[in-house]
């Protein structure tokens, strides 16, 4: 099992996991809480309940890099392209924009 904290704004707003089932993100009751809180994206409403998916849901896979910047990563840090987890975990801790994803070992 694998899993990366998502954080919006530089708060932590919940955790992805990758398990047998598939995919799993849901969202920290302390996120929830704050008034000002805004979804990771809009395929991620504001919810208690957790998302779940067989596949890497779309919006965290089109946050890994394409291109020139994927082949750099994949040759630099020895990535397997086909683990798509694994290059959201390495090369999205500083994505453009507001998300982070850290791993969370």
């Amino acid at each position: 099992m694998r899993q990366g904290e998502i954080w919006v704004h530089n708060r932590k707003a919940g955790m992805l996991i990758e398990n047998d089932e598939g995919y799993l993100f849901q969202y920290d009751k302390a996120y929830l809480a704050l008034k000002n809180a805004t979804p990771v994206s809009l395929t991620f409403p504001l919810q208690e309940a957790p998302f779940t998916s067989d596949n890497l849901f779309p919006f965290f896979d089109g946050l890994i890099p394409e291109g020139w910047l994927l082949d750099i990563a994949e040759k630099n840090w020895k990535l397997n392209p086909r683990d798509r987890m694994g290059l959201l975990l390495t090369t999205c801790r500083d994505c453009i924009g507001n998300i982070s994803i850290i791993e969370n070992e």
